[in-house]
């Protein structure tokens, strides 16, 4: 497993994540239903609205998951905010980055993951993402409504 680097702008990004005021906050419908959709757009078991902290990732909406953090350094979403592009793993089993990650080996058994970076102020904060224990073909249509989904978030 390869922990996620920190990006290079990690202090302005972590600012400016702090300065919306909306880690740890109680769940919203606004999210929850974009995070339920998501799930029946992609028929996937597993969608989240994750905010990238110091140490841990928090999920404003996580719907499928059961839990509402994991530690940033097991996190896929940790190396979707490296860039702009939407990261996707086909088959988390075949990537180096996440071949004996915690949570490939183990509960929720993640093969497929597509997450889409979320930008504040040009500032990558965290991802809309998608989760299977399914492996799977991520189209450039499939692409397109994911990006059209986290600029709803945004």
């Amino acid at each position: 497993m390869l922990a996620p680097p920190l990006p290079e702008n990690e202090d302005q990004r972590i600012a400016t994540l702090r300065a919306l005021k909306i880690l740890d906050t109680d769940p919203e419908e606004r999210f929850d239903r974009i995070t339920r959709l998501a799930s029946r757009l992609f028929n996937v078991p597993i969608a989240l609205v994750s905010l990238v902290d110091v140490s841990r990732q928090w999920f404003k909406s996580s719907y499928g998951l059961g839990t509402n953090e994991i530690s940033r350094d097991i996190s896929f979403c940790g190396h979707a905010i490296l860039n702009t592009e939407i990261l996707v793993v086909e088959d988390a089993t075949k990537d180096e980055r996440f071949v004996d990650n915690p949570l490939v080996v183990g509960d929720p058994d993640i093969r497929f993951y597509a997450g889409k970076p979320l930008a504040v102020d040009g500032n990558l904060v965290g991802t809309l993402c998608l989760i299977d224990p399914q492996p799977r073909v991520f189209s450039a249509e499939d692409k397109a409504l994911l990006q059209d989904l986290g600029a709803l978030v945004e």
